[in-house]
């Protein structure tokens, strides 16, 4: 009988694909190329699609849920995804048997974590703090002493955790101990420093958190769809299920809903309206000349059977098309950036917090990159660059006493009434 040509001399073993241990990474001998099959032709994905979209469904019922209960609310969203976010990059490297030698050390990463949290809301909410307690007189003196010493206050705690963390070290311990510093450091400025940026936008109007948040899973969805059906041209090797036909997809998609979803929340003055305070009531305001309508004829050249002879479009999704652009084309590098480092730790989540999804670090790798983009954006070519009698007064209240406002009051009256008499 003739041997197979593939095989090898007697007692020789068959050549066979190597994987380096511990690694998840499978050799690209075996790997199909995204072109080979489309992914619609894989039974096994209808699985993981049909839990991804249950957990979807339940995920946005939610999220529409605290929209409509309010800015403090979403608040408390944000900070719960926060500490999430955090103890699942917190336990990247921790390692067990290293804990166990140092009694009390993963409380020092909370410490910095929850320090960092008070700076920075601090930071952004100082204000609406003052505006809620202006009616009382107590409550107002405690909250201005806090916002006079935040600063030295956080400081201190900073001060008293980098102590707490010198005191703990222990000899054969140190280089665990020193990269678990620096690693909490870099979680506190990659991550949670930007996704505060968030809680800033939701103050300036839950318009400003609603849309940029809502692109970013329109982009992941219409991706993942464009993806499933139609894709076969690799995108980016640190992703390689990610592809051409997704991407282009998810960006036309994108910027189309953009446009037309900043209409529809931009006739909504629950969401238009920024949050001068922290209550939790109805809010009314002046919507502004972003969110007032401009209307547009038709012209006549248009064929019969449109239904609209008349368009109207709010200013604001012209800017609405630019934060799309943004969602489309640069925010999704965040994603890369997770799954690169996703590669380089050999895991495939962050966790699996949300079935079909992963962890909530997964999920929120975009949401912060869009985040600081849309605060920038806002700050830079929507919110108004001169003073205002509003701001002048929010400076007032937020840095004057209750007296040395009193005297100001004073002075003011009796400059406007010396006017008033030389005019006259």
């Amino acid at each position: 009988m003739q041997k197979d040509s593939n095989s090898g001399a007697p007692g020789t073993p068959s050549p066979r694909l190597r994987r380096r241990r511990g690694s998840n990474e499978v050799p690209g001998e075996v790997v199909k190329a995204n072109g080979a099959h489309l992914l619609v032709d894989d039974r096994d994905k209808y699985r993981s699609m049909l839990i991804r979209l249950y957990s979807t469904l339940w995920m946005i019922g939610g999220f529409a849920f605290i929209i409509y209960m309010g800015h403090l609310y979403i608040w408390a969203m944000i900070v719960v995804i926060q500490i999430f976010m955090a103890k699942e990059l917190f336990n990247l490297l921790r390692k067990a048997h290293e804990d166990k030698q140092l009694p009390g050390f993963r409380l020092l990463n909370w410490h910095f974590f929850l320090t960092a949290m008070l700076y920075v809301y601090g930071r952004i909410l100082s204000q609406r703090l003052v505006n809620t307690v202006t009616s009382d007189k107590f409550l107002y003196k405690l909250v201005s002493r806090f916002i006079k010493y935040h600063m030295v206050t956080c400081y201190f705690l900073y001060i008293a955790g980098f102590m707490w963390f010198i005191l703990t070290l222990k000899k054969r311990r140190y280089k665990y101990q020193f990269g678990q510093y620096a690693w909490t450091h870099m979680i506190l400025i990659v991550v949670f420093t930007q996704s505060s940026f968030t809680v800033a936008n939701i103050f300036e109007g839950i318009f400003w958190f609603l849309l940029p948040a809502s692109l970013i899973v329109i982009n992941d969805i219409a991706a993942y769809i464009f993806g499933f059906f139609f894709g076969k041209t690799p995108l980016i090797k640190l992703s390689p299920k990610k592809t051409w036909e997704g991407f282009i997809g998810a960006s036309v998609t994108t910027i189309i809903s953009a446009f037309l979803l900043a209409n529809i929340f931009g006739r909504f003055r629950w969401l238009t309206c920024p949050r001068k305070d922290l209550s939790v009531g109805w809010i009314d305001c002046d919507p502004g000349p972003l969110f007032k309508p401009d209307y547009f004829t038709v012209p006549e050249w248009f064929p019969a059977w449109f239904p609209w002879r008349e368009i109207s479009v709010l200013p604001v999704q012209w800017h609405a098309v630019w934060l799309g652009l943004f969602a489309s084309i640069i925010a999704p590098f965040g994603g890369f950036f997770a799954s690169g480092f996703k590669r380089a730790f050999k895991i495939k989540d962050f966790g699996d917090s949300i079935p079909g999804h992963g962890g909530m670090t997964d999920r929120m790798d975009c949401q912060m990159v869009m985040a600081v983009f849309a605060y920038i954006y806002h700050q830079s070519f929507v919110a108004p660059q001169n003073l205002s009698v509003e701001m002048i007064l929010d400076q007032i209240i937020m840095n004057l006493t209750f007296e040395e406002q009193q005297v100001l009051y004073l002075k003011l009256g009796q400059i406007i009434q010396d006017k008033m008499f030389g005019e006259s």
